[in-house]
């Protein structure tokens, strides 16, 4: 199977920023009332800005010019009471779209968790954890000011723009056209500036997974890395990666900056084309004083909301590529999956069933190769052979963490393709080398196996596995906290736990993967009388490079190259004299 490094770039999908742009429109939807409110505010805040030069235009021609101060005065009344008003909305604006982003990023971040979870083990074992996570919180965070923006930016600045238009073309259609004559020139190198920078942020976020995905991995193995004596090499790893993060972001901010100096270059040219249109092609005498300031403060209005907009396209083309990265695993179908009309698995007797099953991980090399064979309800099987021969392919297989690309594997008669996943592993019990625990209590790690397990239960399974007595030993007993990993147990006792939450699911399928690969040989000893009762009127699947383990077995595979070599139980295949005594006379004899 192949696996990205952190420090691969990860491939992505090239998406459209519309379509994009437009999926993340379609979140806002759901809180039409809050938008409608805001947007009635924000229409508000537009009059007022337009109204503002009129009152200043009349308060200059019609009350100063003719020395009228009482209707000044009253003028200047109202102007305050409208732009009090409107300061105390755009307050109540800003606490809506706040609120409204949060719980769409909240949304959104639950919807990526969600559907990362149905996700097939072929997506985990292609990408490191890190950058699965840069999605998570890195992506979805960059979110917020272009959710945010696009409701109080883009209309109600692009509504002002149309606005002012018109009302400058009312006034004065000449100082309009002379006003408006960079346009042009903005569109063209606005345009040629994103082409240039999108393609850097798409680098500076794929950088930035690198980043995580080499962080993420430096702390889980740091056990290692002090062990080896190997923090030098991994400083400069981090270094590497942390100056190519550092190149990516100047290198797409510097492209980013030339929008705003494009915008000030027209804004700039603009208002020397008005003057000089108004003062030396018309001539001063063909437009009043108030005329000119509020063409004037119309200019500004003009190019001021074309600013904030090319500020919001500059930040869409920032962190559009989050959006794109987010979208592109939501867009990800599970490889696993329930098909269409899947059925619910019922009680599981245990009969398990492979006929002709080839798989291979990477569609070129077959890991298993036609194999064959039927299980009994209640039958334990060892599984053995070198590591790579196909053994947890077989396990993987019969829980459908993989599908089978050709052949068919049955439970019970049924093709695990064809009933629900859900109500398939549910009566499976699974237990791997990686004794993963998570942060919490020692009886919630144990309850993980069945939700809704009650106490009495959970001390059943880990006196089963004869991890009760240990539990008690510790100063809170089954209420002791564990940390990340199961901090502070030793490797024996954090496999035990894992055994009884294992056992705690009652599983009608047992299996498992190397379980005691990791306990010392008097805490197997332990074990092994404790699922020795487990095992009985369960169909039980049990993979161990430890032979001593399997001697009781009802049969055992030994699997080579993709095939099922030898079967038999202990006693036939050493009288063979095969692989299997091959191998144990390798282990024993040595």
């Amino acid at each position: 199977m192949a696996v990205n490094s952190y420090k691969d770039d990860e491939q992505s999908v090239e998406r459209g920023k519309t379509q994009t742009l437009m999926r993340l429109f379609r979140y806002l939807l759901a809180y039409k009332w809050q938008i409608i409110l805001v947007l009635l505010i924000m229409g508000y805040g537009v009059l007022i800005s337009l109204v503002n030069p009129l009152i200043m235009e009349s308060a200059i021609d019609a009350h100063i010019a003719v020395g009228d101060l009482s209707g000044l005065y009253k003028l200047l009344a109202v102007a305050l009471v409208l732009n009090l008003l409107l300061v105390v909305t755009v307050k109540l604006r800003m606490y809506i779209m706040a609120k409204v982003c949060n719980e769409i990023l909240l949304t959104i971040r639950q919807e990526l968790y969600t559907h990362i979870q149905k996700l097939d083990f072929r997506f985990f074992d292609s990408r490191p954890t890190g950058k699965i996570l840069s999605r998570i919180i890195g992506d979805i965070n960059s979110l917020k000011d272009v959710l945010s923006n696009c409701v109080t930016t883009l209309i109600p600045d692009g509504l002002t723009v149309i606005a002012v238009v018109v009302i400058m073309i009312w006034k004065n259609p000449k100082l309009a056209l002379a006003s408006m004559m960079t346009i042009p020139f903005m569109a063209a190198a606005i345009l040629f500036i994103q082409i240039k920078a999108h393609p850097r942020w798409q680098l500076f976020r794929k950088k930035s997974a690198n980043l995580n995905a080499f962080i993420h991995e430096d702390m889980a193995g740091m056990r290692i890395i002090q062990s080896f004596h190997a923090q030098g090499e991994t400083e400069d790893t981090f270094e590497e990666l942390l100056m190519e993060h550092r190149t990516s972001f100047f290198d797409a901010v510097r492209m980013s900056d030339a929008f705003g100096s494009v915008i000030d270059l027209s804004w700039g040219l603009g208002c020397i084309l008005l003057y000089y249109t108004g003062i030396i092609v018309l001539g001063v005498g063909q437009v009043s004083v108030g005329t000119f300031i509020a063409f004037g403060t119309y200019l500004n209005m003009f190019w001021q909301p074309i600013h904030n907009i090319s500020n919001f396209y500059n930040q869409l083309v920032t962190n559009i590529a989050g959006a794109e990265r987010i979208f592109e695993i939501l867009d990800t179908p599970p490889a696993i999956a329930d098909g269409e009309g899947a059925a619910q698995m019922p009680p599981i007797r245990g009969e398990v069933t492979f006929a002709h099953v080839s798989f291979s991980y990477d569609d070129k090399v077959k890991v298993l190769d036609d194999v064959s064979f039927r299980i009994k309800p209640g039958e334990t099987i060892a599984l053995v052979g070198p590591t790579g021969a196909g053994k947890s392919t077989i396990v993987n297989l019969i829980s459908r963490f993989y599908d089978v690309q050709e052949g068919t594997v049955t439970v019970d008669g049924h093709d695990v393709k064809k009933v629900s996943i859900e109500s398939l592993r549910r009566q499976m019990g699974i237990m791997t080398q990686d004794n993963f625990l998570f942060s919490g209590t020692i009886k919630d790690n144990i309850r993980y196996g069945k939700l809704d397990a009650t106490d009495e239960e959970i001390i059943a399974a880990a006196k089963a596995v004869n991890a009760h007595d240990f539990i008690m030993r510790l100063e809170k007993g089954y209420d002791t906290e564990l940390s990340e990993r199961g901090g502070g147990l030793s490797i024996g006792q954090r496999q035990l736990l894992a055994f009884a939450r294992t056992m705690v699911s009652d599983p009608k399928i047992l299996i498992l993967d190397e379980a005691t690969s990791s306990i010392d040989t008097k805490t197997e000893l332990l074990v092994q009388e404790g699922i020795e009762h487990l095992l009985a009127g369960r169909t039980s699947f049990v993979i161990a490079h430890r032979l001593s383990t399997i001697q009781k077995a009802d049969r055992i595979f030994v699997v080579d190259d993709g095939r099922i070599a030898e079967e038999g139980n202990a006693r036939e295949l050493m009288e063979r004299k095969g692989i299997y005594y091959q191998l144990y006379m390798a282990q024993f004899c040595a």
